[in-house]
């Protein structure tokens, strides 16, 4: 047994890794600059432009139906203006920036809804077609129910009345995509059936994945507000899509969500009442709300913690060189919190490192850095790490804008 004060060495922590996967063919991931479903790349018609954190809800849109789809397709990325700016490459070919864009047979269409509908007549249907009258009610459903959120969430309530009004008008609403889901023959809104005849989710399915997931994420955290314990249907369409490795490869925790949304949104406002206390917290800290964020479990249990650590292992000197600590005296902490993950076992970090440790637990970005479960085990490890040196917390993260995770930080893009 290493002694307490030993953290692992790089090369101890070298030798726990496992084999990658295969980025272009296998399972979705945020990191691949070509995906091809085991096709030739000369079949390649689409160019995916998306931003570099991996969080635009409107690039998961499209790039769910792509995964879904089984479309060959390429990818640039893009920073969004939340978290540094724009690079000009992408501004001449898009002056508004917006996000998503694709080329698809070297013509360029922006917006995500024009988007889908363009790939729709190319490559047929995911489910029902995006304008069957079905489909249009359910996209408008969608949109009263981003209505509703924004107007909770965003905007402060004056009274306990108000607030309470604000509640209720989004319960009624989901209230409504929940008895959607109870009238379906199958989990999905709108099922589509593969060649395994297995059904998986239609397009009307990807339009509400993007904001309900973040929905979850930051009624919990601002709110106390468990959507999936209030919504029983929504729950078990949640539990669907997190047994998909396509919508994995795109989802969020709750970490990220709470924290990029006020940029996004122009602020998120807190109940403060002792459950979003107690849920905020257990989020800030790394703990996450186990099954209220994800049911997945994977099928190795130590494979989330490699996973992780072979991230880390990648990006090791920008981590160290972006830390507010001096790089040379971050390593022993880092490798401290590494080691911990990996061996289940306390190491002591060199005193005054707590800030460090705690810095780097808080800008983790999922699924940019790493899978969900990849992360709560490494933001429980650094944490944990951090009591052993005390209670100093790091700089607190800007609602006003996330520039603490530009992606020029790091000398390459991450993959």
């Amino acid at each position: 047994m290493k002694d307490a004060t030993e953290a692992l060495s790089w090369k101890e922590l070298e030798s726990l890794t496992d084999k990658g996967t295969d980025l272009i063919n296998g399972p979705n991931n945020p990191y691949s600059l070509l995906r091809l479903f085991g096709q030739n790349n000369s079949s390649t018609r689409v160019t995916l432009y998306r931003d570099k954190h991996a969080w635009c809800p409107y690039c998961q849109k499209v790039w769910l139906w792509l995964e879904w789809k089984r479309i060959p397709y390429k990818v640039k990325k893009v920073t969004m203006r939340c978290y540094g700016e724009k690079e000009r490459w992408y501004l001449r070919k898009v002056p508004s920036g917006i996000f998503p864009a694709i080329e698809l047979d070297n013509k360029l269409i922006t917006e995500s809804d024009q988007i889908l509908l363009n790939l729709e007549k190319v490559f047929g249907t995911l489910g029902m077609p995006l304008e069957k009258p079905e489909i249009l009610d359910l996209r408008n459903l969608e949109r009263k129910l981003f209505r509703a959120w924004c107007i909770w969430l965003c905007n402060p309530s004056f009274s306990k009345g108000q607030a309470l009004r604000k509640e209720k008008q989004f319960r009624s609403i989901a209230q409504e995509v929940d008895d959607r889901l109870s009238k379906t023959t199958s989990q999905w809104l709108d099922p589509s059936i593969g060649n395994s005849r297995k059904s998986f989710p239609g397009s009307a399915d990807v339009v509400f994945i993007p904001y309900l997931e973040r929905m979850n994420a930051s009624l919990s955290y601002y709110k106390g507000f468990e959507l999936r314990s209030e919504f029983s249907n929504i729950d078990n369409w949640f539990r669907a899509l997190e047994q998909l490795d396509e919508y994995r490869g795109t989802q969020g925790d709750f970490h990220t969500h709470a924290h990029d949304l006020p940029p996004q949104m122009g602020g998120c406002w807190s109940d403060n009442n002792k459950h979003q206390e107690l849920l905020s917290n257990q989020i800030d800290i790394g703990y996450g709300l186990g099954e209220k964020e994800t049911t997945y479990q994977s099928t190795k249990p130590d494979r989330p913690a490699k996973i992780a650590l072979q991230r880390v292992l990648k990006h090791r000197d920008q981590i160290k060189q972006i830390n507010p600590l001096d790089n040379e005296f971050f390593d022993q902490p880092l490798r401290a919190a590494l080691s911990k993950m990996m061996l289940k076992q306390d190491f002591s970090p060199s005193k005054g490192s707590a800030l460090g440790l705690r810095y780097l637990k808080d800008r983790i970005s999922v699924p940019r850095d790493m899978p969900l479960l990849s992360a709560r085990e490494f933001r429980q490890a650094l944490e944990e790490t951090a009591q052993l040196d005390g209670p100093t917390q790091g700089p607190p993260i800007s609602f006003k804008n996330r520039f603490d995770q530009n992606p020029l930080n790091f000398s390459k893009e991450p993959q």
